[in-house]
């Protein structure tokens, strides 16, 4: 009987439970169920113990412990291969599935040590005036929510489905509850009793639930939320829960996507781009036995291919080996269960409906080292059908099945990509850029993600169907309408974004970053002397002036060789509508600037290694005088290194007060600590 983790403990159901087979032996290996686990309870482990532990860590903190769950499940993966194969999974298809959910651990690891502040919330874009006179303003802040991310996944990627869920909710402060699918629960079982025993993630931050899941949407709240995977027929049932409804909770759903690939009019056979788009077809078929979200159901193909593509297709498909995982030269293994073997044999007898199977027979397979029969197996099945029926767009075989249709315009193959009614995924194989750009601008509003592939990005191309964290993952209409991973954006996904309207000193203390028109404060000792721990947000330091003359410009220009007419033509400056004469060089602007606020003695400030948000405001003509105020804007602590990052912010301003350029100075200063 596999096991729930719940409530800081591991619980066995009494029951009997649901008997759990292997995918190539039909060999009973677990049964599953959830009778007994106290769901309420479940809840209100992970809101009161884990989203309190979570969110007394900054987001650095909780990015390092994302890496080392990643490093922890690397050096276990292995483990987690071996019984991978019971699900009828190839070693390559476990790595697939392995690998890929470590490496979106280690990718929102990095990118949160990269893109999020080392505090426990997050400021969301710049500040937004709201009054005339400055004393009104606005910012958006991303708060955790209080409550738990409830996952409930297919049985397709037991290891990388829950991981990428996990990953940005743990990275905003939410604790998660997994409940895979069970027909493949007891490799997410594994999964999770390797976490468990790492001791790296605080109690309450990880939950799972093998079986049911019971009354678990009955006890939710307004501050929990849900992330689903698998059907279309079950997303809709669960979203339309009472207390989803009533409660508003937030509801993400990964369901049916009938993904395509198109063939470009350009990539004739003997081409690459034709090779890649043949092989791109079978990989998708076959990796994971065609069980993947994001494989290609629907290849569209110029009309005068058809032939070709078929032909290609086929020959590859007959030189796929299929039987135990475990065995030589296998390259594809079973499906889940046996189950969804019948599943896929009922949605292929309806495309062969509208069309006709040109390779594989769905009741008949050869297989190496196994039972074809008590095994889960089946033939790689490719049709072709005519692309005006319905059930080619409306019908989805899970496994490895797909269906070539042939098109003769761009006008009508974008039709056909909306026919779809939304997919998580497509791509489009061509070197024809200006066809790349006429489907992908026709077909993006019915599409998550678009892979134009061709000779140039194929090296690097991770491939028609691969997530990848830093992108979004999802689709639109019946792919779920929701979104996964997609960079930061996962992580605010779980996250309350509240426009705070406040003075600028009020915000100041906040959000403890300087806003414009909040105090500063003026020091007598440079700021650049000051170690991090001694700065505060609005220490500030004016200098200046500093006179800018016409032999300034001209030696910059020399220098450096910009030579710019608005800098060193009179006649033709004069005739500039924005200048009327010569004018100094922005970058020179920046540069006096740094030389009236820079202090050149060696001391805590090690590196200036950016500027953002540079903007010039006026021109500045010979003979102006610049002052600069720089004020301490944000202070950024790095946990692993003997110093952070300090913003600043600098405002460049002539001698009637008018800024002539503002931007943000980025220094990297010493710990006082450090330098001890």
């Amino acid at each position: 009987m596999l096991r729930s983790y719940v409530q800081g403990g591991w619980h066995t159901a009494t029951d009997e439970g649901r008997p759990l087979h292997d995918a190539v032996t039909g060999a009973e290996i677990a049964r599953v169920s959830s009778t007994g686990v106290d769901f309420a309870g479940a809840l209100e482990h992970g809101r009161g113990v884990g989203g309190p532990a979570l969110r007394e860590l900054t987001f650095h903190q909780r990015a390092a412990l994302l890496k080392a769950l990643g490093q922890h499940l690397r050096e276990h993966r292995d483990e987690l291969y071996a019984v991978s194969a019971q699900t009828g999974a190839t070693l390559a298809d476990a790595k697939f599935d392995v690998d890929g959910g470590i490496g979106a651990l280690l990718a929102y690891a990095s990118k949160g040590r990269r893109e999020l502040p080392n505090d426990t919330f997050y400021v969301e874009g710049a500040v937004e005036p709201l009054g005339r006179g400055g004393t009104f303003v606005g910012q958006h802040l991303c708060t955790p929510l209080r409550g738990v991310a409830a996952q409930v996944n297919a049985f397709n990627f037991p290891v990388w489905g829950p991981l990428e869920k996990l990953a940005p909710a743990f990275l905003a402060g939410v604790p998660s509850l997994i409940k895979p699918a069970s027909p493949t629960a007891f490799l997410t079982a594994k999964l999770v009793e390797l976490i468990v025993d790492s001791g790296l993630l605080p109690e309450g931050s990880l939950q799972f639930v093998a079986g049911g899941i019971g009354d678990l949407f009955d006890h939710l709240t307004e501050q929990d939320s849900v992330s689903f995977t698998g059907s279309a027929s079950t997303a809709a049932k669960l979203r339309t829960h009472p207390t989803i409804v009533q409660r508003s909770v937030r509801f993400t759903a990964e369901a049916d996507s009938l993904n395509l690939s198109i063939l470009g009019p350009d990539a004739a056979p003997g081409t690459a781009e034709f090779d890649l788009f043949v092989k791109g077809v079978v990989a998708e078929m076959t990796v994971k036995a065609g069980q993947k979200c994001t494989a290609i159901r629907r290849a569209f193909v110029p009309e005068q291919h058809v032939d070709a593509v078929v032909e290609a297709v086929s020959e590859r498909l007959a030189r796929t080996t299929i039987g135990h995982p475990g065995s030589e030269g296998v390259r594809m293994g079973a499906l889940a269960s046996l189950e969804q073997r019948e599943e896929v044999r009922r949605s292929v007898k309806a495309l062969a409906d509208a069309g006709r199977i040109v390779f594989g027979d769905p009741e008949r397979v050869e297989v190496v080292d196994a039972d074809a029969e008590r095994g889960a197996f089946i033939s790689p099945i490719l049709l072709v059908a005519d692309p005006e029926r319905a059930e080619p767009h409306e019908v989805e075989a899970f496994g490895p099945v797909a269906t070539v249709m042939p098109y003769t315009s761009t006008t009508q193959v974008v039709e056909l990509a909306a026919r779809g009614q939304g997919s998580l995924a497509g791509s489009i194989v061509t070197a024809d850029a200006a066809f790349a750009r006429e489907v992908v601008l026709g077909s993006a509003p019915w599409h998550g993600r678009l892979l134009v592939l061709n000779a140039t990005d194929a090296k690097e191309s991770t491939g028609h169907g691969s997530p990848l964290p830093a992108l979004v993952h999802g689709g639109p209409g019946r792919a779920g309408g929701g979104e996964e991973m997609g960079g930061i954006r996962g992580v605010l996904h779980h996250m309350q974004r509240t426009a705070v309207q406040a003075d600028p000193d009020t915000l100041t203390s906040i959000t403890g970053r300087w806003v414009p028109g909040s105090q500063r404060t003026p020091t007598d000792v440079h700021p650049f002397r000051k170690h991090l721990e001694e700065l505060r947000p609005g220490d500030t330091i004016v200098a200046g002036p500093r006179r800018v003359t016409q032999e300034d410009v001209e030696h910059f220009a020399e220098f450096t060789g910009d030579t710019f007419y608005a800098h060193m033509d009179a006649e033709a400056a004069a005739a500039n509508p924005l200048f009327g004469e010569r004018v100094a060089h922005g970058y020179l602007i920046v540069s006096l600037a740094a030389g009236l606020f820079v202090d050149p003695d060696p001391g805590p400030v090690l590196a200036n290694f950016g500027v953002d948000d540079l903007r010039f405001l006026t021109p500045v003509k010979f003979g102006d005088e610049l002052t600069v105020t720089l004020t301490c804007k944000q202070l950024t602590p790095r946990d692993t290194a003997g110093y952070g990052e300090v913003r600043w912010d600098a405002d460049v301003t002539r001698q009637d007060g008018e800024s002539v350029a503002r931007y943000d100075v980025l220094t990297l200063v010493a710990k006082k600590e450090a330098a001890k």
